[in-house]
């Protein structure tokens, strides 16, 4: 790997309240591939603007995928991330999904430990921040045919983040779409795609407008089954010791944080399932007091507890819009085994030292 010099790098300067995806560290990782060279010519060099022809498939087919991790400031300075192997396995299984090379996941972590070994210093000691770490693949080639690529750039960035949401850990309101779908099964549902987020902004943006921060999806078949929210998994907790999620379908994404919530919660006094979800039923048992708690979960936010529904003109209200024990307990553990404040009894954190 090249390491390019810098010339007249930025000041490291995070904001108390640095906003989510605002700011940018100094360097950036970058490779190439072809099919004759496989990925080559790999460099870290300043965060600038990348060149790219007019005609680059990603530029007319979408083709494309991302992931998303953060790097955690531990109490002794160093550094935690998270789960990264789960991050490359995904990463890894989106690119199969859209006919792109895969990348060697041992190798891929070390280029981003390498980047973030540089810009270390960019990783907030705030409460609540990290520095979030975005790798892209994207197809380069120059052709309007619509077929799988040839070329490909792999670049990786990193950003200084505070909580997902600005009002922090505290209830979000979300409303259910009855109108538009994310995905199918059988489509791209579980692949990390920029395409599964391009039909959904529109859709946030009207939901917006009626007083909500999220929008939940149901299923693109029946409009009837809870799928997810849009930059999170959902989870329900019936009768304050039951923790529920929707069954993956083939539409809906893997969420590694929703992954370790099923694996946390019968170690925390929890009993967990993957159910398949009926929206009419999930509301019924919100006015009736069965569900107890609503949260998302994911990367960006951790844990964001629900405080009402919005479904076709009505609103259901959850805990009285307060966040509950449950969710408090998750985003507690998670947390403080992600910041390197409790041990992690499940090999969850991979440590990179600091000078």
């Amino acid at each position: 790997m090249i390491i390019d010099p810098l010339e007249n790098p930025r000041a490291v300067a995070v904001p108390e309240n640095p906003g989510f995806g605002l700011i940018y560290t100094n360097r950036m990782f970058t490779q190439h591939f072809t099919p004759e060279y496989g990925w080559y010519d790999a460099r870290i060099q300043a965060f600038g603007p990348l060149p790219l022809h007019p005609v680059a498939q990603v530029l007319h087919i979408g083709l494309d995928i991302f992931e998303g991790t953060k790097a955690y400031r531990r109490p002794d300075g160093n550094l935690n991330l998270f789960r990264i192997e789960r991050n490359m396995a995904r990463m890894n299984r989106s690119a199969s999904r859209l006919g792109m090379p895969q990348i060697d996941p041992d190798t891929h972590i070390g280029q981003i430990e390498a980047l973030v070994r540089l810009e270390h210093e960019w990783v907030p000691r705030l409460p609540g921040c990290s520095l979030y770490i975005r790798p892209v693949i994207i197809s380069t080639e120059e052709t309007l045919e619509v077929r799988v690529g040839r070329k490909f750039l792999h670049y990786i960035f990193l950003s200084p983040v505070g909580p997902y949401f600005p009002t922090g850990f505290n209830p979000v309101s979300v409303y259910i779409s009855h109108e538009y779908v994310r995905a199918a099964r059988g489509g791209t549902g579980e692949a990390k795609t920029t395409a599964n987020y391009a039909g959904t902004v529109h859709v946030a943006e009207q939901v917006r407008h009626l007083g909500y921060q999220q929008v939940l999806w149901l299923d693109a078949i029946e409009r009837r089954y809870v799928e997810e929210v849009g930059a999170m998994n959902i989870m329900f907790v019936r009768d304050g010791k039951h923790i529920i999620t929707p069954a993956l379908s083939g539409s809906i994404l893997h969420g590694i944080t929703r992954e370790s919530v099923l694996k946390l919660g019968p170690d925390l006094g929890y009993t967990v399932s993957e159910e398949k979800i009926d929206v009419d039923e999930m509301l019924d048992d919100i006015e009736k007091g069965r569900i107890t708690e609503a949260f998302g979960v994911g990367t960006a936010a951790v844990v964001a507890p629900v405080g009402k529904f919005g479904y076709k003109g009505k609103e259901y209200r959850i805990n009285d819009e307060r966040t509950g024990p449950v969710a408090q307990h998750l985003f507690t553990t998670l947390t403080d085994i992600q910041f390197g404040r409790a041990p992690d009894p499940y090999g969850w954190i991979r440590q990179i030292k600091v000078d």
